[in-house]
């Protein structure tokens, strides 16, 4: 499990196939305090530590995973910038919401436009996950708790401030990206036990 509070921002350093697809990220995290099968949300997507480095991760990714990612959507490359979130640990700060790292679909930015300090980034989801979007409800984007501000059909916008700017990927993010969406849990049950109630 995850919070959606990203600590850092890995380099995918290379990509290759191997089975599915086998990815070697650049990190500033101590990999001598990482064991091998360790979670680490990379862009939002749980994937498992198989071997390490000094100063870098690899992690295997099933095409299954490719096919509902931007992994698959946008095709990691060398040189691109991840979110990164260690997994989360009994005792620690829960700052974000509650994140699987299961993403559910990609969303598309389809607006940017400054609000104040912030940025307004607004997003269509999937149709078959838009319903499960809800004013003042929460969203993790690329691994990043973001607080859902309004809603309209498959659109939906969340405002970014500078620092999560500055920490993150969000600031090189541009209209057009494909962006790893998972759904509020609670939502996903609710929207079930509804299904089953009726």
């Amino acid at each position: 499990m995850f919070t959606g509070i990203i600590t850092d921002i890995g380099t995918v350093r290379a990509v290759e196939k191997q089975g599915d697809l086998r990815a070697r990220i650049a990190t500033s995290y101590d990999t001598a305090k990482i064991d091998i099968g360790a979670s680490i949300a990379s862009d939002g997507v749980c994937l498992t530590v198989v071997d390490l480095g000094p100063d870098w991760y690899d992690v295997q990714i099933s095409a299954e995973t490719v096919s509902k990612t931007n992994i698959g959507a946008n095709g990691w490359a060398p040189g691109q910038k991840v979110n990164l979130e260690r997994a989360l640990k009994v005792g620690d700060e829960l700052g974000g919401h509650i994140v699987s790292g299961h993403v559910d679909g990609v969303a598309e930015v389809i607006d940017i436009r400054d609000e104040g300090d912030s940025s307004r980034f607004v997003f269509r989801a999937p149709e078959h996950l838009a319903r499960f979007i809800a004013p003042k409800g929460s969203v993790a984007l690329n691994g990043t708790s973001l607080t859902v501000n309004d809603v309209e059909g498959r659109d939906f916008g969340v405002n970014i401030i500078p620092h999560t700017k500055e920490v993150t990927t969000w600031g090189a993010v541009k209209v057009g990206d494909r962006i790893n969406l998972e759904i509020d849990t609670l939502a996903r049950y609710v929207a079930r036990l509804q299904e089953v109630m009726a």
